[in-house]
């Protein structure tokens, strides 16, 4: 009650607080955060398509952005570990953003640097960059959400964070309609292949993130990191250590995630690969490779490699909590509300703007209706959500974005049969961006009530982070279902998995409301 009467009281002053640093400077640092995720997902894509990469390849470079679903595991060490000679200088916060921020520009030039078309080697090279974007990222976000929660007071959070939604927004429309349009314009296209263009204009991409890393030098740490810079640096040994059993961890999942490969590859040859086989034998490799790594941090740390006491606070005190306040049932059923809710738009959007190239739409006119008009749109849906859920509440917002979001995919088979249609185009564009953009104004307002303030920015990542973790999974196969079924059976499938969403939330509700009373 407190925070919506604080966003209530916000929201009559809220044209004077629009000119205050602080919400300036999240304008800024979202327009950073906005640049990468589309250089990983839609813009690369097109890239791929117009290489001559075959599709279900460009689908899996999906996965890259897999670093988004599993922030929540280094970013308790990002709140904790300092950065040797850099914190010393700028601060624990700033220190992590303007690291996180030269790998993005590192990732994104590693991209440039090679044609996807030359090689299998180069296409590798490639698929490291865009991992290297998607966790630099996804750091990048962590030091930002924490930046913005310690740097201002309750008063001003809203409009900080609308005006880093606005900014995200904005670079978004730079790294998506512009990257298609500079591409265009300097000789890339569908029929006549340009490496020199797309590597032009991911370097320039590569050069707005300039404006994170200005902001970073120009801006003051928050007082709440300052004053906690000198603890962490006290006890940097421990932390150290914690780097150590986390860097391990990492290594278990890669050797696990690596020869579970193998065994996957012998697996095909005995009983065939068909898409949803793939999905399901792939999924299991992943959660076995989770399960290594998990076992192996146990054991690290009960061997004394960190301290224990240490580890349980970094790591298990925001899920305990978590289970504590909801208890193990309503927590479970939350939690797979969460890694469900967005499954029928992410699916979906992995292979939307190969769709609307296969369709015969040119990057122009991709960029312009997805990537400038589609933004404006869901910007739309976003207050409409937020509009309807002060009215109504959040759990029916909820209700109703889940519907719009699978229902709205049906649009789609309309124009996968009547296919190159500027005019329909644009309707299902329309239909999408808003039902997608209304179901995150709800969604965003359920994770937040969620929250333990003590935990904010573990808790969040964890949710924000699940959100992703199955829908990114299975979009990494769109290309090869979409081979297998065609594009009209696709889009029903995406709707029908959808479906659940909405039992889940409707139980949910009623298991919330009843832990409330």
């Amino acid at each position: 009650m407190d925070s919506a009467s604080s966003v209530n009281k916000q929201s009559a002053g809220g044209l004077s607080v629009l000119l205050h640093p602080r919400v300036i400077t999240m304008l800024f640092l979202g327009f950073s955060a906005g640049i990468p995720i589309l250089l990983i997902f839609s813009s690369l894509s097109l890239w791929l398509g117009e290489a001559g990469v075959e599709r279900k390849a460009v689908t899996f470079f999906s996965w890259a952005a897999l670093g988004y679903s599993f922030k929540f595991i280094w970013a308790p060490l990002v709140d904790q570990l300092p950065i040797p000679w850099l914190t010393a200088r700028l601060g624990r916060r700033r220190s992590w953003m303007l690291l996180s921020q030269f790998a993005v520009v590192v990732a994104i030039l590693v991209m440039a640097s090679v044609d996807p078309a030359s090689a299998v080697d180069a296409l590798t090279v490639m698929a490291l960059g865009a991992v290297l974007l998607g966790f630099s990222s996804a750091t990048q976000d962590i030091v930002i959400d924490a930046y913005r929660i310690e740097s201002a007071p309750v008063d001003l959070q809203a409009m900080m964070s609308s005006t880093y939604i606005a900014g995200y927004r904005i670079g978004m429309v730079v790294a998506g309609a512009g990257a298609l349009f500079l591409a265009d314009a300097l000789g890339s296209t569908k029929g006549a292949y340009s490496y020199g263009a797309w590597q032009m204009t991911y370097g320039l991409m590569a050069l707005t993130m300039l404006v994170g890393i200005v902001t970073t030098l120009t801006i003051n740490e928050p007082d709440v990191a300052a004053r906690d810079t000198k603890q962490h640096q006290l006890t940097s040994g421990q932390n150290g250590r914690m780097l150590l059993v986390f860097a391990l961890a990492v290594l278990a999942f890669i050797t696990a995630f690596f020869y579970g490969g193998q065994q996957i590859a012998a697996f095909k040859a005995v009983f065939g690969s068909g898409p949803l086989l793939g999905l399901l034998v792939e999924t299991i490799r992943l959660f076995v490779a989770l399960g290594v790594a998990l076992i192996a941090g146990y054991l690290l740390v009960k061997v004394g490699v960190a301290p224990g006491a240490l580890a349980q606070q970094t790591w298990l005190a925001p899920v305990k909590d978590f289970f504590a306040r909801y208890r193990l049932k309503t927590a479970w059923l939350v939690l797979g509300l969460i890694g469900l809710y967005r499954i029928s738009d992410i699916v979906l959007g992995v292979i939307s703007n190969v769709f609307y190239q296969d369709m015969g739409f040119s990057k122009p006119e991709i960029a312009t209706a997805v990537k400038t008009y589609g933004v404006l749109i869901g910007i739309a849906g976003s207050v409409l959500g937020g509009l309807v859920a002060t009215r109504v509440g959040v759990m029916r917002t909820l209700m109703w974005g889940a519907i719009l979001s699978a229902a709205t995919n049906l649009a789609f088979v309309a124009l996968a049969i009547v296919g190159h249609d500027l005019s329909l185009m644009y309707a299902v564009v329309s239909a999408d961006n808003l039902a997608a953009g209304f179901a995150s104004a709800a969604f965003v307002a359920f994770l937040s009530s969620l929250t333990n303030v003590q935990f904010t920015a573990v808790q969040y990542a964890i949710f924000s982070s699940l959100m992703t973790l199955l829908p990114k999974t299975l979009g990494g196969y769109s290309g090869g279902i979409v081979d297998a079924m065609g594009y009209p059976a696709f889009f029903v499938f995406t709707t029908l998995i959808g479906l659940p969403v909405l039992w889940l939330v409707a139980l949910a509700g009623k298991r919330l409301q009843s832990s409330d009373r």
